[in-house]
């Protein structure tokens, strides 16, 4: 069996999870949350003994079908924030997120999946929508003129959402 590096301690709860970027004819693709309306990046979470690179392949084959390969780190997020909603609703969140540029072929594209296995919607919104649509956490729209265009990866800390 499998578990995912995270634990809950009374009130607070953490997690060391991966996402995706997924970029294809000028798209990126998102995940639009079942609690909340927001979208967020196709990942989860890294299993002990998993390399986070490795996480990020298995995750958005296992969720959208697409066989891809984790190209570079873009960013690092260490997130705090009050959990809204679902299992987590009133926790004190803290996650640390390493978002991997991921390289793919056209044919993969044509496998992707309409719905996550959880059956969350797989939405690719535009790169010119991203700035202005609700995306969480707020940081990855804030930089995603440095998370696409950018080889450096950025180190974030968002904290506003607590």
């Amino acid at each position: 069996m499998k578990y995912d590096c995270g634990f809950t301690k009374e009130n607070n709860w953490f997690r060391y999870r991966t996402g995706g970027i997924l970029v294809h004819d000028n798209k990126m693709l998102f995940v639009k949350s079942g609690i909340g309306g927001y979208y967020y990046m196709i990942g989860g979470g890294v299993h002990l003994g998993e390399r986070s690179d490795k996480c990020i392949e298995r995750e958005v084959f296992e969720e959208t079908g697409i066989k891809a390969e984790a190209d570079y780190l873009a960013v690092v997020c260490e997130n705090f924030f009050r959990g809204h909603g679902g299992s987590i609703d009133g926790f004190d969140c803290h996650t640390i997120e390493f978002y991997y540029y991921l390289k793919f072929s056209e044919d993969e594209v044509k496998r992707c999946k309409s719905v996550t296995d959880s059956g969350e919607e797989l939405v690719w919104l535009s790169i010119d929508e991203i700035k202005s649509s609700n995306i969480k956490p707020d940081c990855i729209k804030e930089n995603i003129d440095m998370v696409l265009n950018g080889r450096q990866t950025l180190h974030i800390i968002e904290e506003r959402d607590r």
